[in-house]
């Protein structure tokens, strides 16, 4: 059976596996209690994990197949409206929670065997934990304000987000390599892929709206373990200088030292923060898991953006829904696992010897033998093949402009990425590029709604 046909058959097991009343029969929620035990069902960054990566043929098949489904759901006037005004949770009641329940059969996370009961119980609380999951949300079964406003996107910009996406995904839906890397920005998450299926995932930090993550094609090409981190220069304008005027102490306290032109160290007080007298200076901070910005791995990913994937000294971050909050690094979590896979090839390069490396402190850089494809990309919705739609905000507000353009498909010189192979043809046309207007009235590709990010020292973004 072919992959579109298997990705078909998944698809549509996955529709009757929601919606048991329109496939003649089931228990929903008791295949849902089946399907949360496959998670840690505490954790509220529990999420659907499918071994089929975002970036396959397969991926695009599903999406196909629910574009067909949506598309039906927008033809037969889409979902009701929850009124908003209250945080809905188990043992609620009222109207509300009625259209919550219209609204959730209709996208099929409750059956319509659950009923039209005006009491917010058990199943209903089961489907809004459903409707987090493959939205990318925190799986309490409350309707929040962020719960409250997915379910408020209406069905045609839903539909419109595949459409939009399925373009996207046929661009790399070709042979990607036997091994790489795909970090899916809007999803704020990290994959590794081997053999064509996930071998590992990787919850992960990504570009803030006014410093955004690039999308782009690279290599991974080196580990350096316990790195130093030069501040960029944006970073000693925007932050740097405004933490010391508030507290002289800062640089000290997070092992930050000043070096001028010439190598020399620069102690803090003889600078003028009042002025921009430290943006001639040289900012390092020292090599440490406790401070270091950079956690205690770099993954070295060459490109002209001067961006990189690390570790963090803030793990918190990754307990968080929101984790758009770098300066257009990616932050992995699980990093050293991470490593473990991307030195797979190198001869002694174990997880133990990983972790005695970052054990001892001291500066190591190892070449990934051979290089890893790493593709970072705006993918804000999919479909897997066992029948889950998912769904990401649009984080950077470009889900407007249509497609990838073609510069987002070009790699830097010198990178020899694989470049995707050409797809075949999809039955459903989908929608062209779109032109945006960048204010000049010259329309301007998707690529160049994104700012550059600013060229600085080595291991300057974070």
């Amino acid at each position: 059976m072919s992959g579109a046909a298997l990705a078909a058959a998944g698809i549509a097991a996955g529709l009757a596996f929601v919606q048991p009343a329109l496939a003649g029969g089931g228990n929903l929620f008791a295949d849902q209690a089946e399907w949360a035990q496959s998670y840690d069902a505490d954790s509220h960054l529990a999420v659907t994990r499918s071994r089929t990566p975002v970036l396959s043929p397969a991926t695009f098949a599903a999406t196909e197949q629910a574009i067909a489904r949506y598309q039906q759901i927008v033809s037969k006037g889409g979902w009701v409206h929850v009124p908003a005004g209250r945080t809905l949770r188990l043992g609620s009641r009222g109207a509300a929670v009625v259209a919550l329940r219209k609204r959730l059969e209709v996208s099929g996370d409750l059956g319509a065997t659950a009923g039209i009961s005006p009491i917010f119980d058990s199943f209903v609380q089961a489907a809004v934990k459903h409707y987090q999951a493959r939205n990318g949300l925190m799986q309490s079964g409350v309707v929040n304000k962020d719960t409250m406003a997915a379910l408020d996107v209406p069905a045609d910009q839903r539909l419109r987000q595949l459409q939009v996406n399925l373009v996207r995904l046929r661009a790399y839906s070709g042979n990607l390599g036997e091994r790489f890397v795909v970090a899916n920005i809007p999803a704020a998450a990290v994959e590794t892929v081997e053999n064509g299926v996930v071998a590992t995932h990787h919850v992960a930090g990504v570009g803030r709206i006014d410093r955004q993550s690039p999308v782009m094609m690279t290599k991974a090409t080196e580990i350096n373990f316990n790195p130093y981190w030069t501040v960029p220069a944006s970073i000693i304008r925007k932050d740097l200088i405004p933490r010391m005027q508030k507290n002289p102490n800062y640089l000290t306290q997070n092992k930050i030292r000043i070096f001028d032109s010439k190598g020399q160290e620069v102690q803090p007080q003889d600078i003028n923060w009042n002025s921009m007298e430290a943006t001639h200076y040289r900012f390092r901070q020292d090599p440490g898991a406790d401070v270091n910005a950079l956690g205690v791995v770099r993954i070295d990913i060459p490109n002209p953006y001067g961006v990189y994937m690390h570790d963090t000294d803030e793990r918190g971050i990754f307990g968080d829904d929101y984790r758009y909050i770098s300066s257009g690094c990616i932050r992995v979590q699980d990093v050293r696992d991470y490593v473990a896979w991307l030195l797979k090839d190198n001869p002694g390069w174990d997880r133990a010897r990983i972790d005695q490396t970052i054990a001892s402190g001291q500066r190591v850089d190892v070449k990934i033998t051979p290089p890893v494809p790493v593709y970072w990309v705006y993918i804000t919705a999919w479909a897997t093949p066992d029948g889950l739609v998912e769904f990401r905000n649009d984080i950077y507000q470009r889900d407007g402009l249509g497609s990838v353009a073609a510069s987002d498909m070009t790699p830097p010189p010198g990178y020899n990425v694989p470049m995707p192979e050409a797809p075949k043809p999809a039955p459903q046309a989908a929608p062209q590029a779109e032109a945006v207007s960048m204010g000049s009235g010259a329309p301007a590709s998707a690529a160049s709604v994104m700012p550059p990010m600013e060229q600085n020292h080595q291991y300057g973004q974070y």
